[in-house]
């Protein structure tokens, strides 16, 4: 125990006294309480204490990553080193005399002690991010010196100037109608672009929309995009706590209507036909004639086109389009070329299929159209997701 106890003081003396001297009333900073990288570096120290050209590097290494360490700490508050320099020194020559008469470890028991710290602050920093078991220098270097990504998740002001913009994920509840039918169609990796004007011009298809926004989703995935869009509320028992779901089909179904749910492409995917009978419809399409060929979004608009002409009968209908899926179906070869390669295949698929959803709209106009994305393009190249917010996408709403 002894043996593995010094190593460990001595990590964290290295760890605590950098930020004990330059701490400030009222900072809050997340800290580990021991150095992860000293630590393994101490105990091979000591493995290498007899083994002079591997134990000097080790030595340089600690005193190293300390400094890289206390760099972090002062460049969070914009102080110069100064005096401050000589905090690596003096805690790592003491560190390095701490453990220096401990018997060292086999190679294997390093690597295994290492592996079961690393799994223990993992399992730490889940339940409870705010103090981490271990610190990792050179990591937070890394990040501090990287170059800053562009600002993704904060929507800019101009955006609220023109448009409505809420973090609600329940769009579809709050604008359903009743008394008529209503088609709730999630448009496949729409998301909100970094430039307003290119928005503004996905737009311009759309005569005259009830409501235009933008709104927050809370997990990038479409199989979850389809749940929430869907939920008319949610309880929970109050003596077993369990969570019970109401589904907006299951509303329209009480009330006479049909419900309908289309998604373009089969039920494998993600087993989606587990779910989807979870949640209530009538009858439940996947994206397949009757040749088990892949349905496009025209053709999935012309089979909502014949359900609404059925008069008779009142329709709530959801539909999941295809065709703006990466890798984009018909565009495969440019999916891993430059990004505007990307972005002219995308916008063309994109303003396709939101154009004949306007006229289906249009055709229908005594029907409640409610479109959204379902998330932003998140399986397309990196440098083509990088034009977009991260999970805020567009909803419409017509008629």
């Amino acid at each position: 125990m002894k043996k593995l106890l010094y190593p460990l003081i001595a990590s964290a003396l290295i760890t605590i006294v950098p930020f004990l001297l330059t701490f400030e009333k009222g900072q809050d900073i997340v800290r580990g309480l021991f150095g992860f990288e000293y630590f393994a570096i101490l105990l091979f120290i000591v493995f290498f204490k007899k083994i002079r050209w591997f134990l000097i590097p080790s030595i340089a290494l600690l005193f190293i990553i300390a400094w890289i360490d206390l760099q972090n700490l002062l460049a969070i508050k914009n102080w110069s080193t100064g005096w401050y320099g000589l905090i690596p020194f003096v805690t790592c020559g003491l560190a390095i005399a701490m453990v220096w008469q401990i018997k060292p470890f086999k190679f294997n028991a390093i690597c295994f002690i290492l592996f079961v710290a690393l799994i223990l602050h993992l399992e730490a920093n889940n339940r409870y991010a705010a103090q981490p078991l271990a610190q990792f220098p050179t990591i937070d270097y890394l990040e501090r010196s990287a170059p800053k990504p562009i600002q993704r998740t904060k929507i800019a002001n101009k955006f609220n100037d023109r448009f409505t913009v809420t973090d609600s994920v329940t769009i579809t509840r709050d604008y359903i109608d009743t008394t008529r039918n209503n088609v709730i169609i999630l448009v496949e990796s729409w998301g909100v672009p970094l430039d307003i004007q290119r928005f503004e011009e996905q737009l311009k298809v759309f005569n005259n929309p009830t409501v235009v926004g933008i709104h927050n989703r809370m997990y990038s995935r479409t199989r979850t995009a389809e749940r929430e869009d869907l939920i008319q509320s949610i309880t929970r028992d109050s003596i077993t706590r369990k969570r019970d779901t109401t589904f907006l089909p299951k509303v329209f179904n009480s009330i006479g209507y049909k419900t309908t749910f289309i998604f373009g492409s089969d039920s494998l995917e993600h087993l989606r036909y587990k779910y989807i009978k979870n949640i209530g419809f009538n009858e439940a399409i996947y994206g397949k004639d009757a040749n088990n060929s892949i349905l496009n979004d025209v053709q999935v608009i012309s089979k909502i086109d014949s359900l609404l002409a059925d008069t008779a009968q009142k329709h709530f209908i959801a539909w999941t389009t295809l065709d703006t899926k990466f890798p984009l179906l018909g565009f495969t070869s440019i999916y891993n070329s430059n990004p505007n390669a990307v972005d002219s295949a995308y916008t063309k698929l994109l303003t396709n299929t939101l154009t004949q959803i306007a006229n289906l709209a249009s055709k229908h106009p005594k029907t409640r159209f409610i479109i959204q994305g379902d998330h932003n393009p998140i399986l397309s190249p990196i440098k083509f997701q990088e034009r977009f917010y991260k999970r805020w996408v567009p909803f419409v709403i017509l008629n």
